[in-house]
């Protein structure tokens, strides 16, 4: 067998050795082994990517019109698509995703980037009517050098959720993936130089958030931080990027409701359901954990769940037929088996699932789906965010007792209502603490429409073109007519 590939990280247009010369092993869940070995990024690279990111910002890049901006974002869709099997490897083998996950992830990325492509030179300013004599308008202008900083469960897609907006409104930026999944990253950089992205406009940092990640946050040349992560990392950004009045949109935790009333198709129901919660082996800050089912059908649900859950196939993320891989770390694993106990101990019951499944790599970060019945309302695994394959499922008597479970958490992030009563709907939807809210579907994200929580999931908006917000300054001109 060949040794793993050393990855460098990417400053200005080259990949170089980290300045400390550390490297460190990118571990493959499935096993447990290296599946390369990466450099680890830290203060001083992150000063240097910052800096070439500035110069960056005054160059080629920054005297591009919308228009050929957008050329070379859907060049570097093209390039995605045409690497499409090559990415979707690189991200089974760091995030233990199954291959055919990885290759509808890869190519939601391509289709991200094709959109703010084609979305450049579409965001625009506006004539505004004043009072004095003369014309007023207005200007959309990149702020500057963006840090964006990506978590390991989506890693390319959610890069390109930060890195399509960025770079359409003409920023330069500092990416920094997680440390268990920064292939996917770097191979976009390589790709994008060879879309045309000039020098120094994508800078790819794989290291550690206390080192790499918190110089990054604190870099006075940085005017624009966009994390995708806990809430618990969000909330110190926040206040360190308050330092230095940075603009800083937050995608963090969530503890979704999954609200069904007697009405729904039970049968398409559970069937989403089950995937709400256990696609990526629950490692979905959307992920619908809470389950709130009426009770006249309670007893149904939690049986036709459970016995859908069992016939989930979990196995080696490469072999076909598989849909759910191992989770990201044994350190993961060992969070949400604690998690399992916990629930148990609490009194919740512990319908099936929640063990290492037998004959699979003994190297690699198993577990079965979790399935939980009757968790009282201040259980951990009630109000806490597992980000773990388990759910816990709770009866509800009527629509004001389902929205007050419902709302009854920190987070506000997704959610799924289940009902045929379209007065219903607007009722309970209305009431609901949510950004995002699926009405007899479970899917949250639509790349053309906003995406952001409510409460402690954060601030800001991304995808659609709500995003081209959060990378632009609104520059207001007026010239007189006298």
């Amino acid at each position: 067998m060949s040794a793993p590939r050393v990855w460098k990280l990417w400053i200005g247009a080259r990949a170089v050795p980290a300045a400390s010369g550390k490297v460190y092993a990118a571990i493959n869940p499935a096993d447990g082994k290296p599946s390369a070995m990466v450099a680890e990024a830290g203060e001083a690279d992150a000063d240097a990517a910052v800096r070439a990111a500035a110069r960056a910002a005054v160059g080629p890049w920054a005297r591009m019109s919308p228009r050929e901006r957008g050329r070379v974002l859907l060049r570097l869709s093209g390039l995605v698509r045409e690497n499409a099997h090559e990415l979707a490897m690189l991200e089974t083998r760091s995030a233990g995703k199954p291959l055919a996950d990885a290759r509808d992830e890869i190519g939601l990325a391509a289709d991200v980037l094709e959109y703010y492509g084609g979305a450049a030179n579409k965001f625009f300013g506006e004539t505004v009517p004043v009072s004095a004599s003369g014309v007023c308008f207005t200007l959309r202008e990149p702020v500057g050098v963006c840090a964006l900083i990506v978590p390991w469960n989506f890693p390319l897609v959610i890069a390109t959720w930060k890195l399509g907006p960025a770079l359409a409104c003409g920023n330069t930026v500092v990416l920094k993936p997680s440390p268990e999944t920064p292939l996917t990253a770097l191979r976009l950089a390589e790709l994008a130089a060879e879309a045309g992205l000039p020098e120094g406009v994508l800078n790819v940092l794989p290291g550690p958030g206390p080192g790499c990640g918190s110089a990054l946050v604190e870099h006075p040349l940085v005017r624009k931080i966009s994390f995708t992560g806990s809430t618990k990392t969000g909330t110190w950004i926040a206040k360190a990027a308050a330092d230095g009045v940075k603009r800083v949109s937050l995608e963090l935790g969530g503890k979704s409701p999954n609200i069904v009333f007697d009405d729904a198709d039970l049968g398409v129901c559970v069937e989403k359901s089950v995937w709400s919660v256990f696609a990526n082996a629950g490692q979905d800050c959307c992920a619908r954990s809470r389950a709130i089912v009426h009770r006249k059908i309670y007893d149904r649900f939690v049986a036709d769940f459970a016995a859908r859950a069992r016939k989930i196939v979990v196995g080696h993320p490469e072999k076909r037929g598989v849909q759910m891989g191992p989770l990201i770390s044994q350190r993961q694993r060992g969070r949400v088996e604690d998690y399992v106990a916990s629930g148990r101990a609490e009194g919740a019951e512990l319908v099936c699932g929640g063990k290492r499944p037998a004959g699979l790599p003994a190297g690699g970060f198993y577990l079965s789906p979790a399935v939980f019945a009757g968790a009282d309302a201040n259980a951990r695994i009630w109000r806490e965010e597992i980000f773990g394959p388990v759910v816990a499922i709770v009866p509800f008597k009527d629509e004001e007792e389902a929205v007050a479970l419902a709302n009854d958490s920190p987070y506000g992030l997704s959610g799924s209502l289940w009902t045929r009563d379209v007065g219903r709907v607007l009722r309970v939807g209305r009431a609901l603490q949510t950004g995002v809210l699926s009405v007899n579907s479970s899917s949250s994200v639509h790349l053309e429409a906003p995406f952001g929580g409510y409460k402690q999931s954060g601030v800001g908006r991304e995808l659609g073109m709500k995003a081209l917000e959060l990378y632009t300054e609104t520059k207001s001109v007026f010239v007189s007519g006298v």
